[in-house]
């Protein structure tokens, strides 16, 4: 009776060892803890694309802008998180819409994109009633 040799035990680890390696390096990522609160120092990644340009302080939080080089951003940050409140973003390029987010948030409200192309824009941030606004920039 002849033997199959191509799925001797030696092919048989390879594919174990390239089914398994994957799957447990992403189990591992999933089991271990990342930085949790207090456990990191830096600020949080952003959600906007582009580069920061401003941020604006006001006392309850702080409103960032960010710009691509066709986009704006906006997001607004709560100086403390924790507790749902009512917070707001709004970015409105020169001639167009506003892009709004508005609501119950615990740590930021955001992002809104507005296209920017060329164009000035307008920001509001609040966070619990208390807020900024700019004039026209990014121009």
């Amino acid at each position: 009776m002849p033997t199959d040799t191509t799925h001797g035990p030696r092919c048989r680890r390879r594919l174990l060892a390239r089914v398994l390696v994957p799957l447990l390096a992403a189990l591992t990522l999933l089991v271990l803890p990342g930085p949790g609160p207090g456990g990191s120092t830096a600020d949080a990644a952003s959600v906007c694309q582009g580069r920061p340009t401003k941020t604006y302080h006001f006392a309850t939080g702080e409103l960032r802008l960010y710009r691509t080089r066709h986009y704006a951003c906006a997001v607004t940050v709560a100086k403390r998180p924790g507790a749902a409140r009512p917070m707001t973003v709004s970015l409105q390029p020169r001639g167009g819409r506003p892009a709004v987010k508005a609501g119950r948030f615990g740590r930021q409200t955001g992002p809104v994109t507005v296209h920017a192309l060329n164009r000035c824009v307008r920001a509001y941030g609040s966070v619990s009633g208390q807020g900024r606004s700019t004039g026209w920039i990014l121009c």
